[in-house]
């Protein structure tokens, strides 16, 4: 098979590019300590009100400067409605479906996550600013998706 000198010049230039690609992306992954999101926490999707700390969803004081946040989404609401939580303190919000897939974002952060039925997300978060903020859906969960919200109070100690 003979190839024309301009296919082997656009050939190399290719594969260069793609070398160089893979690189720019594997160096940064590691350098930079990106890796997926949630992780591999498993629940039994029929059971979540019986495990914790989802049988009891809410704040729970870690220690001095961390908190943890369980949040149960299900069909056009999260429970609980409503939480209050620290300014400039670590949260560490752990969120699982019951029924389908919805989603965890909070408004005008970069916290937005996939709730998958079966599995635990979770994502570490300080608020910086006190006030209110506003929790959405971004996954089409049914009917009343447009009603499915929350909300978290940010205050200062």
């Amino acid at each position: 098979m003979h190839l024309h000198k301009f296919e082997k010049i656009w050939l190399i230039f290719s594969i260069c590019c793609l070398i160089l690609f893979l690189t720019i992306i594997g160096v940064s992954a590691f350098s930079f300590d990106h890796h997926p999101s949630g992780g591999s926490s498993t629940i039994d999707p029929e059971r979540v009100h019986e495990t914790p700390p989802f049988d009891s969803p809410g704040v729970t004081k870690i220690d001095e400067d961390t908190y943890e946040v369980a949040v149960v989404a299900m069909a056009f609401s999260y429970q609980p409605n409503t939480i209050t939580v620290p300014v400039d303190k670590k949260i560490i919000f752990n969120v699982t479906s019951t029924d389908v897939t919805h989603s965890f974002s909070i408004v005008n952060t970069n916290v937005n996550m996939m709730v998958v039925p079966g599995l635990i997300s979770t994502k570490e978060y300080t608020f910086k600013e006190t006030g209110h903020y506003l929790i959405v859906c971004n996954e089409y969960c049914g009917a009343g998706h447009h009603y499915m919200s929350m909300e978290i109070e940010v205050v200062s100690q």
